[in-house]
């Protein structure tokens, strides 16, 4: 899911990423794209991000981050004009899958990504950038993309998502047409269908914001050290209820947690590049012990294999009787599993987003099938 963890209270490492898009051609960005496998590692990785969902908040980003925005006003939605150049989406989710996983794209200085995909880091942008909606206020959620604009870029849940970012300039800069909102949710859906998962239904619409003023206040994104109440409300807020949350939390089939970012350290499973019911059955079939962390925070790890953890929130959730059953099905049925959370999926990266009804639907068939 899309959790603030201890990131949220620790000041983030590092000044950033500068230079970070390249000034590649359209043709020699597509020409270095090789296909590679998608290696796993218990070791950390130090620059590529990949928490997604649930408490994922998961380094300084603000001040390289807002001299980008600043000295780059057309790229992040700030021109009053807006290109109304239709758009080929089916060829932008082929270009999204091209660049999921290669070690021969130079678009980051000295950047490596996580156990070989940047799947898991696509799929946590779209989903904080639409987790930010309040079904009361009707405001937030993905239509304005606004985590392009300090001081959202640099909440602490968004630590990391630079990354992601950055990685879709060059496809922002081939299909001008597209809207950053439609453009991130889209990578989402493709990391998620790329890697594995379940089909899931998109749609064009959204409009970006213009300035800071479209920014989302901090803390509405769950936080990954706190009990399942709130968790409830942080989900309620959007207008999901008890098996909706659960099913978005199997989004933590990919990625995982970086201590620099989250605070919290390691993948849910030994498999964080493939999008399974692993999550589940990992959660309610292992022995999980309490570790201490360098930060002072503490996390549940594996007592069989250390190097696979839990947040504090999940086991809560976990133990809760309600949310306890839906970990159960889903483990037990991945079809399940994947029919619930295509519909859960969808409906987060719909939330508060002005459709007018005549937009077409895709369906997207996998690249990588």
């Amino acid at each position: 899911m899309a959790f603030r963890c201890l990131a949220t209270r620790i000041k983030p490492n590092g000044p950033g990423l500068s230079g970070a898009v390249t000034t590649l051609s359209t043709s020699s960005f597509r020409a270095s794209l090789q296909p590679m496998k998608r290696p796993y590692s218990t070791h950390q990785s130090r620059e590529g991000g990949s928490n997604i969902m649930l408490f994922v908040g998961l380094t300084a980003l603000g001040g390289a981050g807002h001299y980008y925005y600043r000295q780059n006003p057309n790229l992040f939605g700030t021109a009053k004009k807006v290109n109304s150049e239709p758009v080929d989406y089916e060829q932008v989710y082929k270009d999204i899958s091209a660049i999921l996983e290669n070690n021969d794209v130079s678009i980051f200085v000295n950047h490596s990504y996580d156990d070989g995909s940047y799947g898991p880091v696509l799929l946590r942008l779209a989903w904080h950038a639409s987790g930010t909606y309040d079904v009361e206020t009707k405001t937030g959620g993905s239509n304005s993309a606004s985590m392009r604009f300090e001081p959202e870029a640099s909440h602490g849940a968004n630590n990391g998502l630079k990354i992601a970012r950055d990685l879709l300039e060059p496809i922002k800069a081939k299909y001008p047409g597209i809207s950053y909102g439609d453009l991130w949710t889209l990578a989402g859906v493709c990391a998620i269908q790329e890697l594995g998962g379940p089909s899931i239904s998109w749609r064009p619409g959204r409009t970006d914001g213009l300035n800071a003023e479209s920014c989302a206040r901090d803390g509405l994104l769950p936080d990954a050290t706190k009990k399942e109440n709130h968790i409830r409300d942080i989900f309620y807020r959007m207008g999901f209820d008890d098996q909706e949350i659960v099913a978005l939390t199997g989004a933590h089939a990919l990625g995982r947690c970086h201590p620099d970012r989250s605070g919290f350290d390691g993948p849910w499973s030994e498999q964080p590049t493939l999008f399974s019911n692993e999550y589940y059955k990992v959660i309610s079939e292992r022995q999980w012990v309490k570790k201490d962390l360098e930060n002072g925070g503490w996390q549940w790890v594996d007592k069989s294999n250390p190097s696979v953890m839990m947040l504090p929130a999940e086991i809560a959730m976990f133990n809760d009787k309600e949310f306890r059953k839906y970990f159960e099905l889903y483990a037990k049925d991945q079809d399940k599993f994947f029919k619930d959370f295509a519909k859960a999926f969808g409906k987060l990266i719909e939330l508060g987003v002005p459709f007018k009804g005549d937009e077409k639907v895709y369906k997207f068939e996998p690249v990588d099938a």
